[in-house]
């Protein structure tokens, strides 16, 4: 495990310190808030991959070709 040294604002100082109280210390509340972050970057990718996905008629195929082969198709 490493060490990560952040100069924090008056700001961050306040949100930090209402997120340790909650998740019960300063390191928890950094770590449960940057695996937070990189879920929602995760999940924000995804949106857009289906985004971008969704108007490509050869993927459409062959997702569908896909369902019909698994029995979950029409």
């Amino acid at each position: 495990m490493s060490t990560v040294t952040v100069r924090t604002d008056s700001a961050t100082e306040a949100a930090l310190a209402e997120l340790a109280a909650k998740y019960g210390s300063r390191s928890d509340a950094v770590r449960h808030a940057v695996l937070r972050t990189y879920r929602e970057t995760l999940l924000e990718q995804a949106r857009a991959d289906a985004e971008r996905l969704s108007g490509d008629a050869d993927d459409q195929a062959e997702m569908l070709a896909i369902q019909r082969f698994m029995g979950v198709g029409a």
